[in-house]
């Protein structure tokens, strides 16, 4: 599939079927997100592969944009391992390498028949003591994920909805 074919069929699924993801598709998915570019190679993300009932539960008290997956990769990155910027005090790499790594895999899963959602609707912070993560790393995303169900169909207020190209594109 050309990449313009896929970044254009490619939805955000809020509701999955029963079906878990089969560990070796998942495999190739992580592989994905582990050849991602990142700031200066230093590759701070890290990716926590949520599947168990007490935990799902833990994210699901934290977030009304789980949809019922069964599995739901959290990521996060190191501080102390993030490209800091030597020009600019307190600019740094964290968030945006997490973004390369997580849209490198949502894609990935994609073109595998996966679907997924990006979610920032949770608290950063209170997840992060819930879920016992280290202190140097800061969670950036959700990503539920699983086979679409049945009946399962992109948002059509959201969807393929662009605003022009002249409107997000400036030539200097």
């Amino acid at each position: 599939m050309k990449f313009s074919d896929l970044a254009k069929e490619r939805y955000s699924v809020r509701k999955f079927s029963e079906r878990q993801i089969e560990r070796e598709q998942l495999d190739l998915i992580l592989k994905v997100g582990n050849i991602a570019p990142t700031g200066h190679n230093n590759q701070p993300q890290r990716i926590y592969v949520v599947q168990s009932e007490e935990n799902i539960a833990k994210l699901n008290k934290l977030s009304r944009c789980i949809f019922s997956a069964k599995t739901v990769l959290l990521f996060t990155y190191n501080t102390d391992e993030d490209w800091k910027n030597p020009l600019e005090n307190g600019v740094h790499s964290g968030i945006q390498d997490v973004s390369i790594v997580a849209t490198h895999i949502m894609l990935e899963a994609w073109e595998l028949g996966i679907g997924t959602c990006w979610v920032n609707y949770f608290p950063n912070s209170k997840l992060e003591k819930e879920l016992c993560l280290p202190q140097n790393e800061r969670a950036v995303l959700l990503m539920p994920m699983g086979y679409p169900a049945a009946d399962a169909k992109p948002l059509e207020s959201m969807h393929g909805v662009c605003k022009n190209i002249s409107e997000t594109v400036r030539f200097m």
